[in-house]
This record gives C-alpha cells, sequence and structure tokens, in this order.
C-alpha cells in the first residue's frame, strides 16, 4: 500500500471503528474489523474503487456480519451476565486511542451518535438480527438513506425499510418512562458519586427508581452477581455487601463512558470496573458494572499511563 493510500484509510479509521463498535459491541472486536478492511483496501485494485468512504464501510458492515454470528454463540455459553466493552468518550472521540500527542484533538460526534453507543441502546440492540442491526445502525447512527443501505448489504430498498420497521418496532422504549434532563442525569450521578465513596446506603435509596435493574459482568474472571437484580431493596441489600467487600478500599471517579455519565473504579492504580448509569425522571433505573478485566484493557489504554 502507498503512504497516500495508507493515509487515506487512517482518515476512514475513526468512523470505521465507530460503525464496527456499534455492530459488534465489543472494542478490540471493532478494531480486529477495522484491520482486517485495511488488508483488504491495501490489496484491492483501486480503480475498482470509486468511492473508498462507502466502499469501506459496505467492507466493515459485511466483516461485522460474519462475526456476529459466532459472537451470538460465544455469548450463549457466557458466564453470568454479558454486557457490551466501555469506551471512554469525554475526549469527543469513539476511535482508538490516539498518540499521546494528539489526545483530546479529535473531532467530536455530535450527541445522537454518541447517544447511539450508550449502554442502554447497544443492550437493545441484542434484541435484533445482525441484518436488522446493521440497517438499524447505518440509518440512525450514520444517516444513510435506505438506498445506500440496499446497496451496502445486497438486499433490496424495500427490503431494508421493512427492516428498518422491525427493528423500531423492537427497540421501542416502555411508554410512561422519561428520561433524565442533562441536569438531573448529572445531578443523580454526582449524588451517587457522594455516596458509594461515603458507603452511604440511606443516599443511594433516595436516588434508585423503585424497578431499578443492577447489572454486574465479571464474565467468570471476577466474582459478581450471575443475575440481573431487580428492585431497589434487593439492590441495596446487594450495595450493603458489596460495600464491605468489593468496595472496600476502591476509588471512584466521573468519567463520561459511551456517551453518558459513568464512573471508574480503581484498586489502587489499577482500573478494577466502570459503572454505566441509566437515568429516568424518576431516579436511577438501571446500573451496569463491567468488572471482566478483559473487557477493562481498551479503557486501560485510551486513560493511558497511569
Amino acid at each position: 500500500m502507498t503512504s497516500a493510500t495508507a493515509e487515506e484509510f487512517e482518515r476512514h479509521r475513526p468512523r470505521l471503528f465507530g460503525l464496527a463498535y456499534r455492530m459488534l459491541a465489543s472494542a478490540h472486536e471493532a478494531e480486529d474489523t477495522v484491520q482486517d478492511a485495511y488488508l483488504r483496501f491495501s490489496g484491492a485494485d483501486r480503480t475498482e474503487i470509486a468511492h473508498p468512504a462507502a466502499w469501506l464501510a459496505t467492507t466493515v458492515t459485511r466483516l461485522c456480519l460474519n462475526r456476529l454470528s459466532s459472537a451470538r454463540a460465544r455469548r450463549e455459553e457466557y458466564v453470568g451476565v454479558w454486557l457490551p466493552e466501555p469506551v471512554l468518550t469525554s475526549d469527543g472521540t469513539l476511535g482508538p486511542p490516539p498518540p499521546p500527542e494528539e489526545r483530546g484533538s479529535g473531532p467530536a460526534e455530535s450527541a445522537e451518535r454518541r447517544d447511539a453507543v450508550s449502554f442502554a441502546v447497544l443492550v437493545l440492540l441484542e434484541r435484533l438480527t445482525p441484518t436488522e442491526r446493521a440497517v438499524y445502525v447505518l440509518r440512525e447512527a450514520f444517516a444513510y438513506g435506505h438506498r445506500e443501505i440496499a446497496g451496502t448489504l445486497g438486499l433490496s430498498e424495500a427490503n431494508c425499510r421493512q427492516l428498518y420497521r422491525r427493528a423500531e418496532q423492537r427497540l421501542a422504549a416502555p411508554e410512561g418512562r422519561f428520561e433524565a434532563t442533562p441536569a438531573r442525569r448529572e445531578e443523580l450521578v454526582d449524588s451517587f458519586l457522594t455516596a458509594a465513596r461515603d458507603g452511604d446506603l440511606a443516599g443511594l435509596e433516595r436516588l434508585l427508581a423503585a424497578d431499578v435493574t443492577w447489572w454486574s459482568d465479571g464474565g467468570g474472571r471476577v466474582r459478581s452477581a450471575l443475575r440481573p437484580i431487580e428492585g431497589r431493596a434487593k439492590v441495596l441489600r446487594f450495595l450493603a455487601g458489596a460495600f464491605t467487600t468489593f468496595a472496600a478500599g476502591m476509588t471512584f471517579t466521573a468519567a463520561e463512558l459511551n456517551g453518558g455519565p459513568g464512573l471508574l473504579v480503581r484498586d489502587g492504580d489499577a482500573l478494577a470496573g466502570t459503572v454505566s448509569f441509566e437515568c429516568h425522571a424518576d431516579g436511577i433505573a438501571g446500573v451496569r458494572v463491567v468488572l471482566n478485566p478483559d473487557k477493562l484493557e481498551f479503557v486501560r489504554r485510551q486513560l493511558g499511563p497511569a
């Protein structure tokens, strides 16, 4: 590959990573997929590629579809709750961590596109078939028209419209549930951080919605709840034990994870977990904790040397 071709690919890499991550919910698999696309791009006849951006998006999408089938099988054998791999988005980017001299210089994604990588959305996307997921991601996160999606997936435009409508129906939010305003969300998470640092269960009780759900992903590598914990009373009982065991001696710092408010949990200088919140008007409705060390590697790299 010539240096000019390599430079051209690098211009598209952040967008391709964003596409692959939304499709796969795995940062390391997204990086592998983008690298596979790079190898195909380097070996392709450039005279046959009229529009590199479209060619690369098509290649990455189809590579993701191939990976999703095997990923589903692995997730069926996963120990305990499966959650997506977290990513830091506080610098406005969603790509692999840049070199130190370039950190913070990447272009910010729109709020809508960053919301599309929230844990709540990524978990909901697991309800879709691989093709439905591809249609939905290309439409919602990248504003592709149905004609473009049809060309990317090798389907008819009518079929793509039908797949998109079906995906929308499967992902529809429950009626009567209202998202918290940004100010309310910040207030809830700041208060949670303070209560967690102090081990203040009474303070936490005031923040949790009555039907709150707590998910913990240890992947069999770290001790965690193997099933979702549902309801304020059960979550508080779980936290009472967690504060005397796992959380004892841990430090908590605020961070933007997957486009929303979250916490980094450290044991000394080592990253031990991430906490992501789903905030509604009536309080914190969902808490997703990733403890599996394998799933924390990308965030560790984003954070850089301790």
